[in-house]
This record gives C-alpha cells, sequence and structure tokens, in this order.
C-alpha cells in the first residue's frame, strides 16, 4: 500500500479529480496518500477517528499543511466546501451497518460543491470462492503468514484474519471486522444522497471493471442545481 507503483496512480487520479479545489479524505489516517497528495499542490484536510493515527500524521506535517477533525467520517463536519472527497484502501467497510455506510455518502455530499465527487475504493467480496457449507476463504498464503477472511452471509459480515508466524509455535493474530458491500449496493447509497456514478475501474491506473475484477474505484458525481 505504500509502494510507488500503488500510491504514484493514486496520487495523480486524486489530483486530477480535486483539479483546483481543495480535497477531504474520510479516514485520513497516518497521511499515507493526504501527505503526497498536499504535497502535489492539492490543498488536503481529513476526518479521523483514531487520535493515535492522528499523532503519527503529525509527525510528518502540522496542523496547517493538513487540518484533521477528529470523529466519526459518516457525521464529523471539516470547514469549508471540497470538489473531491475520497475514501481509499476498503475503508467504508469498517462501517458495520448498512444505515452508517448510507450516512457516510450523506456526510461526503453535505462536504461539497455542486459538481463534486466522492471516490471510493472497495475490495468485491469474494463469495464464489466460498464453497458450499465453509464460512472462510485463504486470500493470502506465503511462509510467514497467511489470511483468511470468516464471512457471516445471514448479516453481511465478514472479519480478515492476518496471521504471522515463525519456525516456533507460537503465531501473531490480527483480526478486522468489516460489513462487505456489493457495487450494486453502493451505488444505490450513492444515488440515496443525491449522487450520480460517473465511473467505476478495477484500480487507480484505470484499468477495466470485470466479473473477475477483485476491487473497484468508483467515482460518483453530485450534480449541478438545475436551472
Amino acid at each position: 500500500m505504500f509502494a510507488p507503483e500503488v500510491l504514484g496512480p493514486t496520487v495523480e487520479r486524486l489530483a486530477g479529480l480535486a483539479g483546483d479545489g481543495r480535497a477531504l479524505e474520510f479516514a485520513v489516517g497516518t497521511g499515507r496518500v493526504a501527505v503526497p497528495l498536499a504535497e502535489r499542490g492539492v490543498p488536503v484536510a481529513g476526518i479521523e477517528l483514531s487520535p493515535p493515527m492522528v499523532e503519527r500524521l503529525r509527525t510528518k506535517v502540522d496542523e496547517a499543511a493538513i487540518p484533521v477533525v477528529v470523529g466519526d467520517m459518516a457525521s464529523a463536519r471539516v470547514p469549508g466546501e471540497f470538489t473531491l472527497v475520497y475514501l481509499v484502501f476498503n475503508t467504508i467497510s469498517n462501517l458495520l451497518e448498512q444505515a452508517e455506510q448510507v450516512a457516510c455518502f450523506r456526510n461526503a455530499a453535505r462536504h461539497l460543491v455542486p459538481g463534486g465527487r466522492f471516490l471510493v475504493e472497495l475490495w468485491v467480496p469474494e463469495l464464489r470462492a466460498l464453497p458450499p457449507g465453509r464460512q472462510a476463504t485463504v486470500w493470502h498464503c506465503e511462509p510467514g503468514s497467511i489470511g483468511l477472511d470468516t464471512y457471516d452471509v445471514l448479516r453481511q459480515r465478514v472479519v480478515s484474519h492476518h496471521v504471522r508466524f515463525g519456525e516456533g509455535r507460537q503465531a501473531e493474530l490480527f483480526r478486522s471486522p468489516h460489513r462487505y458491500v456489493w457495487p450494486a449496493e453502493l451505488d444505490l447509497m450513492a444515488q440515496l444522497a443525491g449522487f450520480e456514478l460517473e465511473s467505476r475501474c478495477a484500480d487507480f491506473s484505470g484499468a477495466e471493471f470485470t466479473a473477475e475484477s477483485r476491487s473497484h474505484v468508483s467515482v460518483y458525481r453530485l450534480p449541478p442545481p438545475r436551472v
């Protein structure tokens, strides 16, 4: 996620969408994307729920460079208006209820100027890889680490398990819960907030989104008011 071949196309795409305006990152974290985007010349602000994450961001840039509001991206407000709001690296799935995800779209709309855009990067649920009667899929496996997802299809929830281990019998486990969202459901959330789908690609480089794509970058536009 920090590799130049990942960050480069991400920053270029976001800068193009922001144009001459300001950009707002929901769940700005430690500034993985916000810092290089600001260095690219785009004024960037952020919303972040975790104060420790903001503290790490402050070791890179100060409040004047990237102002941050500590709060929930589904409800927190940042002063001013923006031409772009963006949410990368599957973070909308950290909101575990559908109503919270809809509120996130509406909060994005509240921050945007007419004609502004909301970009969402999200993975596609891999339910086709889930054998009948099984609850888990392995998404990563290499010496020293394994990753698997356990699904609760009734509640549309998934828990990602990240396991690291050495040659001994001990292992380190990190787990993160998510609510998975299909692209069509995401589009409906956008409509409820007044957005229109403008484009959908498989990645930030603009690869075509197909039935085999494992993720997507979707751009929603807030239409200007009708005269």
